[in-house]
């Protein structure tokens, strides 16, 4: 009897989990792919720890419980530095979690000098500085976090680009040029900033290298998940738990980026 192609689960709390999606796809067409968006939650640093905590926990039983996946990919920076212990306690199968690529950055910085670029909570997390102390002990590290540049990236899928003088605005700390010693590396600390790599590439004030985490992260998972089981694609499907956003352009950007299906699986949430 052939074995079962392996079903995978890409958990974010929006879109950006879409850059790990691609290289997921180019590593592994066998597999079965869902891609779950908790927008009616997003963005998740707006919540506080205990809360982002309790809902992860909600939004993955049940998709857990109607997907049925042999492995999670957590493609949320923000989710897993907080998250990602507490779903490998509660559920029997294993996560794949993104974390800010530090260690790649300090081996890459000739200036030693580099950037972080994050949400506010990947930033403020005891676990990026747990790294940088780690890995990169003898370099200056500017970590930014921007409370926009998620939602941008939303917007740019959707069809409703910002205009340049805000995202230029928006990714200007990330280039420091002090004491000597000048930016050369961002580590594009979550998962939507390199939806939005071309443009940012495009108004840096001077050229830089841009880490990002998804070949990684793909990378552990196509092994996790075990040899290829069939020469053909799996089967791909996009999940949201709210959809309000789900018009016309948006399903037509996640179907050209390998995702024809489109439903929503309702969670709601409030922030009262």
């Amino acid at each position: 009897m052939p074995a079962v192609a392996p079903r995978i689960l890409v958990l974010d709390s929006g879109l950006g989990g879409l850059t790990v999606l691609a290289e997921l796809m180019r590593l592994r067409p066998d597999a079965d792919i869902v891609y779950a968006a908790d927008d009616a939650a997003f963005p998740y640093g707006a919540l506080a720890p205990d809360a982002m905590v309790a809902r992860c926990l909600l939004v993955a039983e049940r998709l857990l419980a109607v997907h049925r996946p042999d492995l999670v990919v957590v493609a949320c920076n923000t989710m897993a530095t907080l998250v990602l212990p507490h779903l490998r306690r509660r559920f029997d199968l294993p996560f794949v979690g993104t974390v800010p690529a530090i260690k790649p950055a300090a081996s890459a910085s000739r200036t030693r000098r580099f950037t972080v670029l994050a949400t506010p909570g990947t930033v403020e997390r005891d676990y990026t500085r747990g790294l940088i102390e780690a890995y990169a002990g003898d370099c200056r590290v500017d970590l930014v976090g921007s409370r926009v540049l998620a939602g941008y990236a939303e917007a740019e899928l959707a069809g409703l680009p910002v205009p340049d003088e805000a995202l230029s605005a928006a990714i200007a700390p990330c280039f420091v040029d002090r004491d000597g010693a000048r930016t050369d590396v961002v580590v594009l600390a979550c998962t939507h900033y390199p939806l939005l790599r071309a443009r940012m590439e495009g108004l840096a004030p001077w050229p830089v290298a841009w880490i990002d985490p998804a070949p990684a992260i793909a990378r552990r998972a196509a092994e996790l998940a075990g040899p290829a089981t069939r020469a053909s694609d799996g089967d791909r499907l996009a999940v949201f738990t709210g959809g309000t956003g789900l018009g016309p352009a948006l399903r037509a950007a996640l179907a050209a980026r390998g995702l024809p299906h489109a439903v929503v699986l309702p969670v709601p949430f409030s922030r009262d």
